[in-house]
């Protein structure tokens, strides 16, 4: 006999055995767009709380008019749709930078009859999230860099979010048989990222372009973190005041990162100073995270401009709120994004990027106007 909740259930759920039915009654309901917490349905040990900010820098002028993805294309469609998420941030949109975050399912299908149909048993597996800088030298080329970054996000979120974050948790009670029927596959952000950048290549509207990336998956069965970081966006974990790890970032020389670069295939011009660079070339990094943990992923426009010691900071401010996870995590990014506004337009204040160029014999003074993007996950052992 099923305990509760689990005799509650359709009468046709009794076909299959207990263990069977417990698993495919995880029904994960919709969830808001970058609430990514497990339901108690899903009974998964960790639950990840998303926040995402963004704001483009102040636009030129002088410069060609942006041609973007008209909105009722596929990719122009989900942008709109992402850009539209709640934040404390006033800006029109994210520039040059893009941005993903998806949650990542198991799916339960074959065994499923068409009378249940409309239980779509989904099993949340984790989330995935990453960020994209377009390279902005594109533009002296009549190019819109946006497109690259924009379609790069768009085709991370469309593999991750039919595929695992991790190996999945399968109930062992289960026979072999019913394990097997379970659909889906392990997608590190490596295969995400070469899938991705395939993606971009094949898109007959970005006919040339090139961005940085950085694509980060969270397992809400081990806890464990994967990434992915070609450039230098990138991202840091934090644990309780401390920074355990933050990505180093690629670079052929002081400010040319390592990038994913599509070139025209119709052009007669040749393009000497292209950087073109391969998603084998991208760091690969795995940990696993404890209760409280927080992943910080930011573009350029954030780390170019705001020391770790501060990002920790505006972390520890925003978690003494008593707020919920939902709107600390939210919080924090939208802080860290305001910060780093205010610290780009000040030629009085030493930042990042400064004391870099001091380190290669160059000159420059204050901060450095970008677009910034930042994403922050909150980890939960549940």
């Amino acid at each position: 006999m099923l305990s509760p909740p689990y005799r509650y259930l359709p009468s046709t759920f009794r076909l299959y055995t207990p263990a069977l039915a417990r698993l495919i009654a995880r029904k994960t309901p919709r969830a808001r767009l970058f609430t990514t917490a497990s339901t108690p349905t899903t009974s998964r040990p960790y639950t990840f709380h998303i926040g995402a900010s963004w704001a483009g820098k102040p636009e030129d002028p002088a410069l060609e008019a942006k041609v973007p993805f008209p909105p009722d294309t596929l990719i122009g469609a989900w942008r709109d749709r992402m850009l539209k998420h709640p934040k404390s941030v006033k800006s029109v949109d994210a520039g040059e930078d893009f941005f993903f975050v998806q949650q990542v399912f198991a799916s339960l299908r074959r065994f499923v009859p068409p009378l249940l149909t409309r239980f779509l048993f989904l099993v949340l597996e984790g989330v995935s999230f990453g960020v994209a800088d377009g390279v902005g030298g594109w533009v002296e080329s009549g190019v819109d860099p946006a497109l690259f970054s924009q379609a790069l996000m768009y085709h991370a979120h469309r593999y991750s979010r039919n595929a695992w974050a991790g190996e999945p948790e399968i109930d062992p009670t289960m026979d072999y048989e019913e394990r097997e029927q379970i659909e889906g596959w392990e997608m590190t952000p490596y295969e995400c990222l070469d899938l991705a950048y395939g993606g971009v290549l094949r898109e007959k509207y970005v006919q040339a372009g090139s961005s940085t990336a950085c694509i980060v998956s969270l397992n809400a069965s081990s806890g464990v973190l994967r990434s992915a970081n070609l450039g230098d966006s990138g991202f840091s974990i934090i644990r309780q005041t401390s920074i355990i790890h933050r990505q180093i970032s690629q670079t052929h020389f002081f400010n040319c990162p390592r990038q994913l670069t599509k070139l025209p295939t119709k052009s007669g011009r040749r393009f000497a100073r292209a950087c073109v660079d391969s998603p084998s070339e991208a760091d690969i990094y795995e940990a696993k995270l404890r209760d409280g943990d927080i992943v910080v992923a930011y573009t350029d426009g954030f780390s170019d401009n705001v020391f770790p010691s501060e990002m920790v900071t505006i972390c520890s401010l925003v978690a003494r709120g008593g707020r919920t996870e939902d709107e600390q995590v939210q919080d924090m990014a939208d802080r860290m994004v305001e910060y780093s506004r205010l610290c780009m337009k000040s030629k009085t204040r030493v930042s990042p990027f400064e004391r870099e160029a001091s380190r290669q014999g160059m000159y420059f003074r204050g901060g450095k106007p970008d677009d910034v993007t930042v994403i922050v996950g909150l980890i939960r052992e549940t």
